[in-house]
């Protein structure tokens, strides 16, 4: 007998909700291969913000959906974020770092009255120097943040928003309608 292909209800919805989101306009969302794996239903997107022509942050947001319950996510969804940026040099050393990038979402989540529980993840800063035939190149700095919660209902809209607002924060760009100091000072220059 073949799995059946109808959609739970409670996930359709979740999955319609995502789509309803038009991110701010330096952010490109996609439609990625989901996990197959993890539960037995997902639905991934990817998000690249884009700055000056240049790429600054990459993430991805997976919904997951298992309708029999999940006794570690506390409900029968999760949404499980990666999201990436080049940093300053100077910004990686810093020891607040991880508490800042962690607040970006939990701000973010509340801003945009994001209901969840069971919130979990890890902020990394990173440094490498590259040596032998890779040297030349300057040392990189990163901050990656890894993050799940599980929503209290199946309208992921806002959690959406929250996560474009994640992805926004880590790349560095003033909150929309805001010009940076220093777009302002080059555009006199």
């Amino acid at each position: 007998m073949a799995p059946s292909t109808v959609l739970p209800e409670s996930f359709a919805r979740a999955v319609a909700a995502l789509r309803t989101i038009t991110p701010r306009a330096e952010i490109v969302l996609e439609d990625l291969s989901a996990p197959q794996r993890l539960a037995p239903y997902a639905h991934a997107l990817g998000g690249v913000v884009n700055r000056d022509g240049d790429e600054v942050a990459t993430g991805r947001l997976v919904l997951l959906h298992d309708p029999a319950g999940h006794e570690g996510w506390n409900g029968t969804m999760r949404l499980v974020t990666y999201v990436t940026a080049e940093l300053e040099s100077e910004l990686a050393s810093d020891p607040l770092l991880p508490a800042v990038g962690w607040s970006w979402l939990t701000d973010a989540l509340a801003l945009h009255e994001a209901s969840y529980t069971a919130i979990a993840g890890t902020v990394t800063q990173t440094t490498s120097t590259r040596f032998g035939d890779l040297a030349g190149s300057p040392s990189t700095a990163d901050l990656e943040i890894r993050a799940s919660w599980t929503p209290l209902d199946d309208d992921l809209a806002p959690h959406l928003e929250a996560w474009c607002v994640l992805l926004a924060s880590t790349a560095g760009l003033p909150p929309p309608g805001v010009t940076a100091l220093s777009d302002r000072l080059s555009q006199r220059g």
